[in-house]
């Protein structure tokens, strides 16, 4: 059992990223679903929260049957941060996250996010205005580093274990690589070994497929491990590595039907969360993945992203089941898009 503060998650848990314009409730609860142990909010600016903008603030909607679940954070002023805890704990997380890891340059242009990785005085007092402004289990989100020269995570570890973060989950590159080339665990595995560490570490990086999962888990000795982009339109990854952990074998891939159910719930809750019409609309990102693989599928993917109503989405998806009827799946590699760049900040 892994234990955050008094949150008890299982014997290795699987984490669900805290993505911009990707998890959020509809998406969480496909993931959750499908075995996600524990997941984040959106990041949320601090200053967007006092500010009372409409886009903040309905980012703090959680759910009872999604919990665990924790709301993300990011800012580079101590007051706007700690007021900003105070009015995330209004909406009773099960925890508090700080982002210091989101590399876009729209964030990190204005001190927050990967831009705090330059400064790591100001990480430690953001992190403790934060920490002493709510009575929530305070964990952090950060990257190895700014750049090759400045990897750092080792002392930001202890820094922030000392002003009383719960838990940290590292992203196995610098915010100079921003997404590019292979994240690299061995520093993770640093932390995790640092004797003087006593919080759960959480690795976040590549994995794509439950033999990785596996793989880094032996290897590297983290508590848990976290996933983002592999999940976007693939949230069977969780169960896939779960069952893989404990048995050795690889499921068989999600069927036709499944896709199909899970697309439709997925619909359904973006309706329900955001109406009709963004509903509709930020839904549209979704269909090329969960119907990835299918031959000939582009004719569909464009009515599904042209069409109004939810009536005409699920007559459109009834038909994909029709033509495929029986379609069995390849097991191929998961595709991990830079979502930063087809979901802008």
């Amino acid at each position: 059992m892994v234990k955050i503060d008094s949150i008890q998650l299982p014997d290795f848990p699987l984490l669900l990223a805290p993505m911009e314009d990707v998890s959020d409730p509809p998406f969480r609860a496909v993931c959750k679903d499908n075995g996600a142990d524990l997941m984040y909010t959106e990041f949320i600016s601090s200053e967007g929260l006092i500010r009372n903008a409409i886009k903040s603030r309905q980012k703090l909607d959680i759910f009872e049957e999604e919990r665990p679940v924790g709301i993300q954070i990011f800012g580079g002023d101590e007051e706007a941060m700690a007021l900003s805890a105070a009015i995330v704990e209004t909406v009773h997380p099960d925890l508090l996250d700080i982002n210091f890891g989101c590399p876009v340059k729209k964030v990190v242009t204005k001190g927050a996010g990967a831009g705090v990785l330059k400064d790591l005085d100001l990480m430690v007092s953001l992190t403790r205005a934060v920490v002493n402004s709510t009575k929530l289990p305070v964990t952090v989100k950060t990257r190895l580093g700014w750049d090759e020269q400045s990897k750092n995570i080792e002392e930001v570890a202890e820094r922030l274990q000392d002003v009383g973060i719960k838990a940290l989950a590292i992203h196995g590159r610098t915010r100079a690589q921003m997404y590019k080339g292979e994240a690299d665990w061995t520093l993770i595995a640093k932390v995790k070994n640092n004797p003087r560490i006593h919080i759960p570490i959480f690795g976040n990086g590549d994995i794509d497929s439950p033999q990785k999962a596996a793989e880094y888990k032996n290897r590297y000795g983290v508590d848990g491990i976290m996933i983002g982009r592999a999940a976007i339109g693939y949230p069977w990854i969780f169960r896939e590595i779960k069952h893989y952990l404990q048995t050795g074998e690889l499921l068989a891939p999600p069927t036709l039907e499944e896709r199909i159910e899970v697309c439709r719930k997925h619909l359904r809750k973006s309706l329900e969360w955001k109406g009709p019409m963004v509903g509709i609309f930020e839904m549209r990102r979704h269909y090329a993945n969960y119907l990835k693989g299918l031959p000939n599928i582009k004719e569909f993917r464009q009515k599904l992203v042209t069409l109004m109503t939810e009536e005409e989405i699920v007559e459109v998806l009834k038909e994909v089941h029709k033509t495929y009827e029986g379609y069995t799946f390849e097991r191929a590699p998961i595709e991990l898009i830079n979502y930063h760049e087809k979901c802008p900040v």
